[in-house]
């Protein structure tokens, strides 16, 4: 069930109160993360762009479904309609996951990016674990995406038909498909997917082909031959799943050039990824990279969907597949938009929402003895959020913290700073984090007057 904000702020309220039984309570003026004036969907459809996300079926509820229908205006599925989760067995199929997204985009008014018809991973075992002619092989491709395209005729706008069918140096790759079909499984791939649905967008998918590079050009050479022989294709995908700080300084002139071939372009799955933890100076890097990644799009006509690999750190793909690293999407786990999100606004022409509501931080005195005693600062938002915090305060009888948990604290004469740890720099609206310490002190412990912020 979800809770009304108004019940939230009354909940706040009450907390609060008590607090200031054991405390005292500060209201501080932090400078809350908060999301764009405009929903990044309608910003960018005045640009002429699609803004997307991929997304989990089963997640489309709750704050995760609000922010999914209200901020983007197009959906891929992250996994319901690969091969090996609609055919799990030869000829069982299930399609529940990819229905339920394709009925939730129909209800909030949104494109769907179907992924993807022919892959060389997450296959089904009967399919890849089989003893297959050439003339078979061709049959069961043929036949999959006939049932998986004409399905969702008129429901699915574009579909990545061909993924990943390159290697680093632009050589094609070794696949079920290529190594039992030949180099033109990608056109009869195509062709297969225009006969199924003829009005739908027909894509070449692939990572490591934002810039001018062996593989871009590799892509671009198919692509171009493809248009020569009249097998339909109508664009391109660029993945860029990207490394913090290593956006291509050509993906502007690599997306023009494939615009200049008369087909579509699409950023397909954008992230960003960082060593973890986070701290302000990478999620600013994030920030730049975003924010250049949407502008390079904006600048090419033809560039007309930038879609991001899941919108939260706790829908990403990220941690799982690259250990040490995370961080990849514009939101948090807590859904809080992160400089990233703000980022993509600024390059769609968005400006920023001035918060409504504050943060408030509190300092109690838990426990206390003849020389020491145990504080603990809570920060609770309302109406606004953070991604990060600092409590700030000055002693005002020679106290000194001697220790601290779930916050990383210094002092310097009587003034004490103390800052977010990696995991719990982040505040959604409605929400508070806690940290605590043990100090010293002698004659008195005076509560000094504590503020926040980033």
């Amino acid at each position: 069930m979800r809770t009304s904000r108004s019940a939230v702020r009354a909940r706040l309220a009450a907390l609060c109160a008590g607090l200031l039984a054991a405390g005292a309570l500060f209201a501080a003026g932090a400078a809350p993360a908060h999301a764009a004036a405009t929903p990044l969907r309608d910003l960018a459809a005045a640009k002429g762009k699609v803004m997307g996300t991929a997304v989990t079926g089963s997640k489309l509820t709750g704050t995760y479904g609000d922010l999914a229908g209200a901020q983007f205006s197009s959906l891929t599925p992250g996994n319901a309609m690969k091969w090996g989760s609609v055919e799990p067995a030869q000829g069982t199929f299930n399609w529940a996951e990819a229905d339920q997204i394709v009925a939730f985009a129909q209800a909030h008014d949104q494109l769907v990016r179907g992924h993807t018809l022919v892959w060389h991973s997450q296959n089904p075992s009967w399919l890849t674990n089989g003893t297959w002619t050439s003339a078979q092989l061709g049959t069961l491709l043929q036949n999959h995406i006939a049932t998986e395209v004409g399905r969702y005729k008129g429901k699915v706008s574009v579909w990545d038909v061909v993924n990943e069918p390159f290697n680093e140096d632009g050589t094609y790759r070794s696949t079920l498909w290529y190594d039992g079909l030949g180099p033109d499984y990608i056109a009869s791939a195509l062709t297969w997917a225009r006969a199924a649905d003829p009005a739908a967008k027909l894509y070449i998918n692939d990572y490591n082909v934002e810039g001018v590079g062996a593989k871009s050009t590799a892509l671009y050479n198919l692509v171009k031959s493809l248009k020569e022989r009249g097998v339909p294709i109508d664009g391109v995908g660029l993945q860029a799943h990207l490394i913090l700080g290593q956006v291509p300084s050509t993906l502007q002139q690599n997306i023009q050039r494939f615009a200049d071939l008369g087909v579509d372009v699409a950023i397909t799955e954008l992230d960003v990824r960082m060593a973890l933890p986070a701290d302000s100076a990478k999620l600013a890097q994030q920030a730049a990279d975003y924010k250049a990644v949407t502008a390079a799009c904006v600048a090419v006509t033809r560039c007309v969907n930038l879609t991001v690999w899941g919108f939260t750190d706790s829908d990403s793909w990220v941690e799982s597949t690259f250990p040490g690293y995370g961080a990849a999407t514009p939101y948090d786990a807590n859904y809080a938009p992160k400089p990233a999100y703000n980022a993509i606004a600024e390059a769609l022409g968005g400006t920023s929402t001035p918060p409504t509501g504050a943060c408030a931080v509190t300092y109690a005195v838990t426990s206390q003895w003849n020389t020491g005693f145990t504080g603990q600062v809570t920060i609770a938002c309302s109406g606004a959020a953070l991604s990060s915090w600092k409590a700030n305060w000055t002693f005002g009888a020679g106290q000194q913290v001697t220790q601290a948990w779930n916050a990383t604290c210094t002092q310097s004469g009587n003034a004490v700073s103390c800052a977010n740890a990696s995991y719990n720099g982040t505040v959604p609206d409605g929400g508070s984090v806690s940290f605590g310490f043990n100090g010293s002190w002698s004659g008195s412990n005076p509560v000094p007057t504590v503020t926040l912020g980033q």
